[in-house]
């Protein structure tokens, strides 16, 4: 397998410019596959924060760079959709949260919000000993003895610490979604209905918003809550809505300029 990544191949979720270089950094093995941006390319391309990898390897090397409470040493570790990024020393805190045209996007959060993150589940079922294991869309999996009143794509926040869950959103019609990926992603609306299909085929998620609404599949759409929106916003809390639901790069001397 290549070690290099073309930039005019990279998935459209990166937030990266095609055509001003031939190459990019390679994601390394890790959470949400190959939708996963590498960290070097938030710190040089999206933040601005170092100028080449060897930059960003003294950076991470501090321990002052966390992503969802854990310090990071490899700059090719894939961050994905809700991932939570601090900068310690800055006292900076960052959300990664879908944008137009799905490309991720890094949305300032207090430092508050930073002790936590939220997660889609993918998949329940039961493991050895009897317990369950709910395993979320980046590939963490949690652990509960009683699954009874979680569902797939039901949305949980874990805590980064303990990585128990602090909360607990129902994928239902009146839930607050955000979605993901397709030509609505980043818009924000309450669910107005689910239609099952029947068949191999994917549900479809109707959802209202103060711009008229959206349609999509039921895999693009995430159960989120109040504190994703803007404060401006319809969903926000306070508002009667919200009241109604509680690689390597190719060239290393190039990369090091």
């Amino acid at each position: 397998m290549s070690n290099h990544q073309k930039r005019l191949s990279v998935p459209n979720s990166w937030p990266v410019e095609r055509k001003t270089e031939k190459y990019t950094v390679k994601a390394g093995a890790g959470p949400h596959g190959e939708d996963g941006v590498p960290l070097l390319v938030l710190l040089r391309d999206v933040l601005g924060y170092v100028d080449s990898k060897k930059e960003a390897r003294y950076a991470l090397n501090q321990d002052s760079i966390l992503v969802n409470g854990d310090a990071i040493s490899d700059e090719r570790r894939p961050i994905g959709m809700f991932d939570i990024i601090a900068f310690t020393e800055r006292e900076e805190y960052y959300r990664v949260f879908p944008d137009e045209g799905g490309r991720l996007a890094l949305t300032p959060i207090d430092g508050d919000a930073a002790g936590s993150r939220l997660g889609k589940i993918d998949r329940k079922e039961q493991v050895t000993g009897g317990d369950f294991q709910l395993t979320l869309h980046d590939g963490t999996n949690v652990r509960v003895e009683d699954a009874s009143e979680y569902a797939t794509n039901d949305s949980l926040v874990i805590d980064n610490d303990d990585k128990s869950i602090v909360a607990h959103f129902t994928y239902e019609e009146g839930a607050l979604v955000t979605a993901v990926d397709g030509q609505h992603a980043g818009d924000i609306g309450e669910i107005d209905e689910i239609v099952v299909t029947q068949g191999s085929g994917s549900n479809t998620v109707y959802a209202n918003n103060e711009s008229g609404g959206f349609e999509t599949v039921e895999e693009y759409v995430v159960v989120i809550d109040e504190n994703f929106v803007d404060d401006d916003s319809e969903f926000a809390a306070g508002s009667d809505a919200a009241d109604d639901d509680a690689a390597d790069d190719v060239d290393e001397e190039a990369d090091a300029e």
